[in-house]
């Protein structure tokens, strides 16, 4: 039996992308898995996968940014199975590069409330019923954004520094209690990040073109000249939710084909 046999795991935007991969992986592996995004039909194909394959999953719509939902989500989860065992905060939207002047109010709020609160709010949630059971794991998506200065646009950048450093914080704090939390940073990774952005922001959506629109520029920032597949990232999220990386915490992981490495 491996270690997530019937556990327990709530993610958010895990109905597409990294997050619809994740999902799979950790059905697969006998996983109680409760998601919680906004795009109900992608929501309904994923779960369609995860039947095809013998899994549990359900899907709930949450608008991370909506603290009442966040914690609606959670407690539900806790209340419906009795426990939570992990917790992966992946919902995020992408700034379509912008820069600093090119920056909106508007975009601003939105990136921070979607990738940063969103992730406080998840973590926050779990972390009331993770304590007193004295155990949980905890996995933040952030991004090659959240350890350089250049990958991505002003306000995505700053949101996904935030979730690493937060990330640090609760996995030190929250050590003695038997949790861990740990972060990884995917680089430039095959999903439909820009278009589900623009579908979230909705007015507030900025270009999405521009760099890294075409697959000219991999040869030139990444040493394995090509995008990385959701999988290849869910592969790391699921590591770092199973036993085998009990004395991990407060780190994170970079999966970018070698971009940083540089």
């Amino acid at each position: 039996m491996n270690s997530l046999d019937e556990q327990v795991i709530i993610i958010t935007g895990g109905e597409t992308g990294i997050g619809r991969a994740t999902v799979l992986q950790l059905a697969g592996l006998g996983a109680r898995v409760v998601i919680g995004g906004l795009l109900e039909d992608e929501g309904s194909r994923t779960l369609e996968a995860v039947a095809a394959i013998g899994g549990k999953a359900e899907f709930h719509k949450a608008d991370v940014r909506d603290v009442h939902q966040v914690d609606a989500l959670i407690d539900g989860a806790v209340a419906k199975y009795g426990r939570i065992d992990g917790l992966v905060s992946n919902a995020a939207i992408f700034d379509g590069f912008a820069s600093c002047i090119d920056t909106t109010d508007a975009l601003w709020d939105q990136i921070m409330n979607v990738n940063a609160r969103g992730t406080f709010y998840a973590c926050r949630a779990a972390l009331r019923h993770m304590v007193p059971a004295g155990k949980g794991r905890i996995v933040n998506v952030s991004s090659i954004g959240g350890v350089v200065g250049m990958a991505d646009g002003a306000s995505y950048t700053a949101s996904k520094h935030a979730v690493v450093g937060f990330t640090k914080h609760i996995g030190c704090f929250y050590a003695k209690n038997g949790i861990t939390a740990n972060a990884v940073c995917p680089g430039s990774i095959e999903t439909d990040v820009r278009s589900n952005s623009k579908k979230i922001l909705g007015d507030d959506a900025p270009d999405m073109g521009g760099v890294g629109a075409n697959q000219d520029w991999l040869k030139q920032a990444v040493p394995m000249q090509r995008k990385g597949s959701p999988e290849e990232i869910a592969h790391m999220i699921t590591f770092l939710l199973s036993d085998k990386a009990s004395y991990i915490t407060g780190q994170s992981f970079v999966v970018d084909g070698g971009w940083t490495a540089k």
